[in-house]
């Protein structure tokens, strides 16, 4: 941000003075100019929080389906973590995280059907 604040100092200096404008700048590009944004570089930011927030979602529908409703909230979780993974998230573990309570979920639904035979929770008997 300085460099640009002196740039623009420089070129209004300098048109002044336009001789020394076309020494010092003899490519033809006004340094005063904004420099050129690169089109893709908000999709990509978007793009990154999108993937952080996968893993965190994936985290908490992992941690919340060991309790409740694990047999929608397991796969969501793991769709979810793998999601974010493949759009190369920064919180990597989390996603990891979610991925093994989405696998815990379907652990858990496979051993209360395989003991109650049903696939509802019943405590206490």
């Amino acid at each position: 941000m300085t460099l640009t604040l002196i740039d623009r100092t420089r070129c209004t200096d300098a048109a002044a003075d336009k001789g020394a404008d076309a020494a010092i700048h003899k490519d033809g590009v006004d340094p005063g100019a904004a420099p050129e944004k690169t089109p893709d570089a908000a999709p990509r930011r978007a793009l990154g929080r999108e993937a952080d927030g996968l893993a965190v979602a994936s985290f908490v529908l992992g941690l919340v389906g060991l309790l409740v409703f694990n047999i929608v909230l397991g796969p969501m979780a793991i769709v979810m973590a793998l999601l974010a993974l493949a759009r190369h998230t920064r919180r990597r573990g989390r996603a990891f995280l979610g991925l093994a309570l989405g696998v815990a979920d379907l652990a858990v639904l496979a051993a209360l059907v395989t003991a109650n035979g049903t696939v509802a929770w019943s405590i206490g008997g």
